[in-house]
């Protein structure tokens, strides 16, 4: 029925959901020999209304429509917590940075984020997450799964999730609003992030020192280079050490001969569009980023972003950066 994992985790071994407590591992298996079975892709459930909503995410039918933006869900429940993003109703706050939550699971994840817990480890490879959840959608990337396809450019993807934030591309539906200065933008967590230039907010915390950090990459190189706690990532080319795995993953397309992407003023190529698009500003005089204490411009955001603090100190202002 069950193996024992580590962190006294218990694991089914027909799905592989993990389970703090073995009383909700065996509540959990009475769902493999549910007769409420989706013909879809064979998911099993419980009850009848939990198969009624689990459809759903097969037909993309949303009955329930937030009154504010026009929003669709697929469950009443969804619709309740997406109204907290208009009211700004956080009830949930983390005891150690502050931070407040819309729900109470998300606090929950977020405390793992202090106490750094990734307790859910892929069997297939070293890759260890801090939701269960995190860790079924990885498993799709082994199998090649993707059961999510988007109707208007057949793109597939591992998760319900996924597909709803790509829609927004065709859509081009930004729900999200910056308080401060109005930038609109597609995910709650890249909201969350843009936030944090206005305030100087630095939610990750060292446990060893006082040092605090705005950036959860910058957390981990403060441990690894202070504190000697954690693993480099190591480049087998040319020995070069990062943070994270996803560093050194673009790292790696330096060594590669595969740069597909050729800029059409000079001969440069890049391995990604991004790198394209970003050296392409060289070959233009056009400037976007203007900073409103001085009116001067820039050609990158991070630039004007670092111009902006310098501005401000030398003028004296205090509180939060509000451009």
């Amino acid at each position: 029925m069950s193996k024992h994992t580590e962190h006294n985790w218990y694991s089914c071994t027909q799905c592989e959901r993990c389970f703090r407590d073995e009383s909700f591992l065996r509540r959990h298996m009475n769902v493999h020999s549910s007769k409420y079975k989706c013909t879809e892709c064979g998911k099993c459930f419980q009850g009848n209304s939990y198969l009624i909503i689990h459809k759903r995410s097969h037909s993309g039918e949303r009955p329930f429509e937030c009154s504010v933006c026009g929003k669709r869900f697929a469950t009443s429940t969804e619709l309740t917590l997406h109204s907290r993003i208009h009211s700004g109703e956080k009830p949930f706050k983390c005891h150690l940075c502050g931070k407040a939550c819309a729900q109470s699971g998300n606090l929950r994840s977020h405390m793992r984020v202090h106490a750094e817990e990734k307790p859910y480890n892929c069997p297939v490879c070293d890759r260890s997450f801090r939701q269960s959840q995190g860790l079924r959608i990885h498993m799709r990337v082994h199998t090649e799964e993707k059961r999510y396809q988007c109707s208007v450019c057949n793109k597939r993807f591992a998760c319900s999730t996924s597909l709803r934030t790509h829609r927004r591309v065709h859509s081009k539906s930004k729900p999200y609003h910056c308080p401060f200065c109005g930038t609109q933008f597609s995910r709650s967590h890249h909201l969350e992030c843009h936030v944090r230039t206005h305030t100087d907010a630095k939610p990750y915390s060292c446990r060893h020192c006082s040092d605090c950090f705005r950036w959860p990459d910058q957390l981990k190189q403060h441990l690894l280079k202070s504190h000697n706690e954690g693993t480099w990532f190591t480049c087998d080319v040319c020995e070069k050490k990062f943070v994270t795995r996803k560093a050194l993953k673009w790292h790696s397309f330096q060594h590669g001969a595969v740069k597909p992407y050729v800029c059409c003023e000079c001969p440069k190529r890049f391995c990604t569009a991004v790198a394209l698009k970003r050296h392409q500003l060289v070959h233009t005089d056009y400037k976007q980023f203007c900073c409103i204490l001085c009116c001067r411009y820039f050609k990158r955001k991070e630039a004007v972003v670092a111009h902006f603090k310098i501005c401000y100190k030398k003028l004296g202002c205090s509180g939060p950066f509000l451009f």
